[in-house]
């Protein structure tokens, strides 16, 4: 049975915003960047223990052209997406989160 996913609060935020500020600058990057974190959302819900283990109990999913990376944390039900980071973020910025 899949895990479901959940979107920590400020994860969800940070998507948000990244996806504002790629379509305050070009809707076809906005485009490309949501279909991008949608395909990571799908490969992470298909393969969740595929992902190299991260920081503080996480994964880490990649985006390929994004400056982006996908830190989910895994249950036996869940998937909780704990942040939508920029590489260039100070690094761990989100390793609070529950």
């Amino acid at each position: 049975m899949p895990r479901s996913v959940r979107f920590h609060p400020l994860a969800a935020r940070e998507a948000t915003a990244a996806s504002d500020w790629y379509r305050e600058r070009s809707q076809q990057a906005a485009v490309g960047f949501l279909a991008e974190l949608e395909h990571a959302i799908r490969q992470v819900t298909e393969l969740p223990e595929t992902w190299p283990s991260y920081e503080a109990g996480t994964r880490r999913y990649v985006f390929s052209v994004y400056p982006y990376s996908l830190i989910y944390r895994l249950t036996e039900q869940e998937i909780t997406i704990v942040a939508v980071a920029h590489a260039k973020r100070k690094p761990g910025y989100w390793m609070k989160r529950k």
